[in-house]
C-alpha cells in the first residue's frame, strides 16, 4: 500500500478515533480474556489441585507473572529494530493461542496417601511449558499493541490520552468476562475447562487482528521490510530466524519459570541494563531536550514498581484472602474466590469512560493534573485501598471472617488508582521517549512492572500459611496474618504516593511542556 493511500485510510475515523484504535481494542480485549482468564486460577489451582504450598504456588505465580512483563522488552526491541509492530503481534498471537490451549491438560489430582503427597508430573510439566509459550507470546505482542495505539496518533494530538484510556477499558472488558466466565467453569466443573475457555478467547483475538490490519494505516509496518528478507542462515532470512529463535528459547523459559530465585535476580539486572542503556541514549545520543523527557520517564517508570507491586496483590494475597477468611456469600449467591479479580475490571469499564472525559474536560480549562500528578493520586490510592481490608479486619462478622463489601471497596480504590496511573503512563512513554527507542522504552516499562510482580508474591508470601498451618489456627489468627501484610502495603502506597506529590514540579519542569 503507497503512503498515499495511508494518508487516505488515516483519515477514516469512528466516535473520534482512527478506526485502528478499535483494531487494537479488540485484539488486545480477546488476548487479557485468555490472560485473565487462568490468571486468578494459578494460585488456588496450583495450592488445590497439585497441593502447592503458598509459598510455591506464589513463586510460581511471581515467576510466570515477572516473565510475562520481563519478555516484552526483548519483544520490543525486536520489533523496533526488524519485524515492526504488526508482525510481532501477529507472531506473539499464535504462541498465546498453542501456550493457553496447553493450559486445559490438568492431569491427575495430587493426593496425599500415608503423608507422602503423590503429584502428576507429566501434566506439571505441560503446564510449566504452556507457561513458557504463553510467557513468550505476550513478550511479542503487549509491548507493540500498544506501541501500535500511539502510533495512530500525531504528535500534540490532545486525544492520545483519551485513545489510551478506550483501548485501557478494551483489556478490562476483557479481563471483567473472563474472570467471571473462566472462574466460574475452573473452580466449578474442572480447571481444564476454565483454562480452555481462556484459550478459546485468544484465538478470536488473532482472527480480529489479521483481519483488521488494513486500518492500521500502515504504522505497524517494519521500518526496513528489505532487512527481513536478507539470509542470516542458508536459505533461512532474518525473519524466520527471529522467529525459529524465539521458538527454540522456549525450552529455556520452561526451566526458568520453575526458578523463582533466577526470574528476581535476572529482573534487577534486566532493569539495571534498560536504565542504563536510556541513559546512555539519553546523554549521548538525544538533545538536551530529549534528554530530560528520558530522564523523567526514567523517574515515572521506577514509581509504577511500588504501584504493580501493591497492585498486584490481587491475584496473591487477596485471592487466597477471599477463599479463606472472607465471607464470599452476596445476597445469599456464593461467590468464587477467583470472581472477585473481575472487580477490577469491571469498576473500569464504569469508570474509564468518566476518566476519558475528565481528562479532556479539566485540560480545557487548565485544571488536569500533570502526568506526575497523577502517578502520586494513583500511588495513594492502592495505599488506601489496602487501608480498606485493614478497617474490614477490625469489624469482623459472627464467623470470624471478613464482609466481601471491604474487598469490593478495596478494588475499587486500587481501580481509580490505576485509572490515574496505568493508562496514562502508557501514553506517557510514547511522548517522553525519542521515537527511535519507542519500542524500547515501552519494554522497559513492562521490565519494571516485572519486577513489581515478583515482588508482589514475594510481600504476598508474609501472610503465607500452609493449609496443615489453617487447620490449627483460629480464624482470627489468620485475618491477623493477612491484615499486617496489608497495613504494611498501605502505608508504603500512601508513602510513596506523597513523595511524588513533591517532586511533581520538578519532574514537569523536565518534561518541556509534554503533558
Amino acid at each position: 500500500m503507497s503512503t498515499t493511500e495511508f494518508t487516505a485510510d488515516a483519515k477514516q475515523e469512528m466516535w473520534g478515533h482512527p478506526k485502528g484504535l478499535y483494531v487494537c481494542f479488540f485484539t488486545e480485549l480477546w488476548e487479557r480474556f485468555s490472560f485473565y482468564g487462568m490468571k486468578f486460577l494459578l494460585v488456588l489451582y496450583l495450592t488445590k489441585y497439585h497441593l502447592f504450598t503458598d509459598a510455591e504456588g506464589l513463586d510460581v505465580l511471581g515467576a510466570y507473572a515477572g516473565l510475562v512483563y520481563a519478555i516484552p522488552v526483548i519483544g520490543g526491541m525486536l520489533a523496533d529494530k526488524y519485524l515492526g509492530p504488526r508482525k510481532a503481534v501477529t507472531f506473539g498471537a499464535i504462541l498465546l493461542v498453542i501456550g493457553h490451549l496447553l493450559m486445559a491438560v490438568e492431569g491427575e489430582q495430587a493426593a496425599i496417601v500415608d503423608g507422602v503427597l503423590t503429584q502428576d508430573l507429566a501434566a506439571l510439566n505441560v503446564f510449566y511449558l504452556a507457561l513458557a509459550f504463553i510467557i513468550m507470546g505476550v513478550g511479542f505482542l503487549k509491548p507493540n499493541i500498544s506501541t501500535i495505539v500511539g502510533k495512530l496518533y500525531e504528535d500534540g494530538d490532545a486525544r492520545r490520552d483519551s485513545g489510551f484510556t478506550i483501548f485501557y477499558m478494551g483489556i478490562n472488558i476483557g479481563s471483567f468476562t473472563a474472570t467471571l466466565l473462566c472462574g466460574w467453569l475452573g473452580e466449578t466443573y474442572g480447571w481444564g475447562y476454565g483454562f480452555g475457555a481462556a484459550g478459546v478467547g485468544m484465538l478470536l483475538g488473532l482472527i480480529f487482528f489479521l483481519r483488521g490490519q488494513k486500518f492500521l494505516y500502515g504504522h505497524a509496518e517494519p521500518d526496513n521490510p528489505e532487512a527481513l528478507k536478507k539470509s542470516a542462515l542458508g536459505p533461512i532470512n532474518v525473519e524466520w530466524m527471529i522467529y525459529l529463535l524465539s521458538l527454540a528459547a522456549i525450552p529455556l523459559v520452561w526451566f526458568v519459570v520453575q526458578r523463582e530465585a533466577w526470574v528476581h535476580s535476572g529482573q534487577w539486572v534486566l532493569l539495571a541494563l534498560a536504565a542504563g542503556f536510556m541513559m546512555f541514549y539519553a546523554f549521548m545520543k538525544s538533545t538536551p531536550v530529549e534528554r530530560n523527557r528520558i530522564l523523567v520517564l526514567i523517574v515515572l517508570i521506577t514509581s509504577t514498581i511500588v504501584f504493580w507491586a501493591l497492585f498486584e496483590q490481587a491475584g496473591a494475597s487477596m485471592t487466597l484472602f477471599a477463599d479463606r477468611v472472607m465471607d464470599r456469600s452476596i445476597f445469599g449467591w456464593e461467590a468464587k474466590a477467583s470472581q472477585f479479580g473481575s472487580l477490577n475490571a469491571g469498576f473500569i469499564i464504569l469508570l474509564a469512560p468518566v476518566f476519558a472525559w475528565l481528562w479532556v474536560w479539566l485540560s480545557k480549562r487548565n485544571l488536569e493534573p500533570s502526568t506526575p500528578a497523577k502517578f502520586g493520586l494513583g500511588l495513594i490510592q492502592a495505599g488506601l485501598g489496602f487501608g480498606a481490608l485493614v478497617l474490614g479486619a477490625t469489624m469482623p462478622e459472627q464467623s470470624g471472617k471478613v464482609a466481601w463489601i471491604w474487598l469490593v471497596l478495596a478494588y475499587l480504590l486500587h481501580t481509580t488508582g490505576e485509572l490515574a496511573l496505568s493508562p496514562v503512563g502508557l501514553s506517557a512513554v510514547t511522548k517522553l521517549a525519542p521515537k527511535k527507542i519507542v519500542g524500547f522504552s515501552m519494554g522497559t516499562w513492562f521490565l519494571a512492572t516485572a519486577l513489581s510482580e515478583t515482588l508482589a508474591t514475594r510481600l504476598s508470601k508474609f501472610a503465607a500459611f500452609d493449609a496443615d498451618a489453617s487447620a490449627s489456627m483460629t480464624m482470627a489468627e489468620q485475618v491477623a496474618k493477612y491484615t499486617e501484610l496489608f497495613d504494611f502495603l498501605m502505608w508504603l502506597g500512601i508513602g510513596a504516593g506523597i513523595f511524588m506529590l513533591i517532586i511533581t514540579p520538578l519532574l514537569k519542569k523536565g518534561m518541556h511542556g509534554v503533558h
